[in-house]
């Protein structure tokens, strides 16, 4: 039988699929942008362009995950969030969407960076609330009673954190990469961004084995 709550359950699974597929989109296409030897700047760079396009649907499924896992608590009875609570969490989840679209289209604007700005700062926020949530619970067992709720509430925060410290390695390849363009591709320009680039490895890979693990007890009830 469909419930209100097995149709969010989906959704949630629908959510993770996008973030993890989506993400390993991102990494396939990263790869090939780093091959000098094999593409033309030109080509590297439509490469780029697809992967920020593609990068669009993890980051629109990790903002929704806040609203979806929020739901999913009340529904699922495992937390008495008051109905305010939930409607907060859409209200945020739909904002934090909202940057996400307004901040690709305004690109490297100076818009486009303050909305930035502040997405990073509710980034941090949600960051500490989930550490929070699941520190707490796993402590003294309340809000959530359940240690594998727990559990995957402290992991999302630390996926939180993984994933911010991504675009804070980030950050200096958007003048590398004018540099690129402006002057061609050479080991003078291309070297600091593949740096760059390669040292926001360990972080991706960590948002890749972390998401994996919440998946896993989601699904056992694992803890």
């Amino acid at each position: 039988m469909i419930t209100f709550y097995s149709l969010l359950v989906f959704f949630h699974i629908i959510l993770f699929v996008f973030w993890l597929g989506g993400d390993l989109g991102v990494a396939i296409l990263g790869e090939q942008f780093r091959k000098r030897d094999q593409y033309s700047l030109q080509e590297r760079l439509t490469i780029l362009k697809i992967l920020v396009i593609n990068d669009l649907g993890p980051r629109y499924a990790w903002a929704l995950m806040v609203a979806s896992s929020v739901s999913l608590l009340k529904t699922g009875s495992y937390w008495e969030v008051p109905l305010w609570g939930v409607g907060l969490a859409w209200v945020i989840s739909l904002f934090w969407c909202w940057l996400v679209h307004a901040s690709h289209k305004a690109g490297q604007t100076d818009k486009g960076k303050q909305l930035r700005k502040i997405e990073m700062v509710l980034k941090w926020v949600l960051a500490a609330f989930y550490l929070g949530l699941g520190s707490l619970s796993l402590a003294t067992n309340s809000p959530l009673a359940e240690n594998w709720l727990a559990s995957k509430a402290l992991i999302f925060g630390l996926i939180f954190v993984a994933a911010i410290l991504i675009d804070v390695m980030f950050k200096p390849v958007g003048p590398l990469l004018m540099n690129v363009i402006e002057k061609g591709s050479s080991d003078e320009t291309e070297l600091p961004l593949l740096k760059v680039m390669n040292r926001s490895r360990f972080w991706v890979r960590s948002v890749y084995l972390l998401l994996v693990i919440i998946g896993f007890i989601g699904v056992t009830k694992f803890f």
